[in-house]
């Protein structure tokens, strides 16, 4: 029997055309031409023996198996360019001590450090998972190499920051629409947050905390009552509160667990709520290869997971 193998050039190239959704864009981004591209994903189909791309409009979809095999092209990839890393690195040894708040902590942490440490052995990492505040403050005490914290307008800028992403800041609501069955909800919908005679009710972090001046400064703008029926310092806390009907949260949508969902805000009333910014600040302006490497797989980490390329 005859095996097919696989060129990961050419899966790449069609995994960068579908993240991109021009496999024009796709060949200048690699350094080739479209033509060169196109011929590459001819092979791909020959290989697969399906058609792997089909017209949508002016555009291209993927078919069923095109589907399948993007998922298979991202694991290959992603082992090959593990394998490359580990090959850089193999001597890379030191120490890199992280911070993360706990919703970058809970979606980053576990696939970021399992590929770190596959790749270099010999560094050992400590993370910390903690509020804004306190990780600015461990760096600049020098007791951070590296941190991921969300920032809001006003805040003082990070030395040796680096802007990741923007975000809007989302009302969080119960994925279980049961959850909704609540005097609060009912009144929302019945009269709109203005005019209910129910405040609206607010699961959110304990003070200090900016998001929530956030949250509470749009609605006392927009003329909303509103009242916390839940805080603790704990996410997962906040998540399940949430979940139960208690109120609702707003957080960016960042790792939201399956038990909550983002918030359709049509025809409810509900204002909307500003953007936040994620920044990834390094305690040294250079900073040692184990740190940098990290910072790398983070920023990676980061923008699959909101789909940035």
């Amino acid at each position: 029997m005859t095996h097919v193998l696989f060129d990961l050039d050419v899966l790449r190239s069609f995994s960068t055309g579908v993240a991109l959704g021009s496999y024009a864009r796709a060949a200048d981004k690699l350094g080739r031409s479209t033509s060169a591209v196109s011929a590459q994903l001819k092979k791909l189909e020959s290989q697969a023996g399906t058609p792997l791309l089909r017209k949508a409009g002016r555009g291209l979809e993927l078919t069923d198996a095109g589907q399948t095999l993007l998922a298979y092209a991202h694991r290959l990839l992603e082992i090959n360019d593990e394998a490359a890393a580990a090959m850089r690195g193999a001597d890379l040894e030191g120490w890199v001590r992280l911070g993360l708040q706990e919703d970058l902590g809970e979606s980053l942490l576990p696939g970021v450090l399992g590929r770190f440490a596959r790749a270099h052995p010999r560094v050992r990492v400590e993370a910390c998972v903690a509020r804004s505040a306190e990780l600015r403050e461990r760096l600049a005490l020098g007791q951070l190499d590296l941190a991921l914290t969300w920032e809001v307008a006003g805040s003082a800028p990070l030395d040796h920051a680096e802007h990741l992403i923007r975000l809007p800041i989302q009302w969080i609501a119960p994925a279980a629409p049961a959850a909704l069955d609540t005097t609060w909800w009912t009144e929302l919908q019945r009269a709109g947050p203005r005019k209910s005679r129910e405040p609206l009710p607010l699961v959110m972090v304990d003070a200090p905390c900016p998001l929530r001046e956030i949250v509470t400064t749009v609605l006392d703008r927009a003329g909303i009552p509103w009242r916390h029926v839940f805080t603790s310092a704990s996410l997962a806390a906040l998540w399940a509160a949430t979940s139960a009907g208690l109120g609702l949260s707003a957080r960016p949508a960042f790792g939201l667990p399956p038990h909550v969902r983002v918030l359709d805000r049509t025809g409810t009333g509900l204002p909307a709520l500003p953007q936040i910014a994620l920044s990834m600040a390094r305690a040294q302006a250079e900073p040692e290869a184990p740190v940098a490497r990290l910072a790398d797989l983070m920023r990676e980490a980061v923008r699959e997971n909101v789909g940035v390329h």
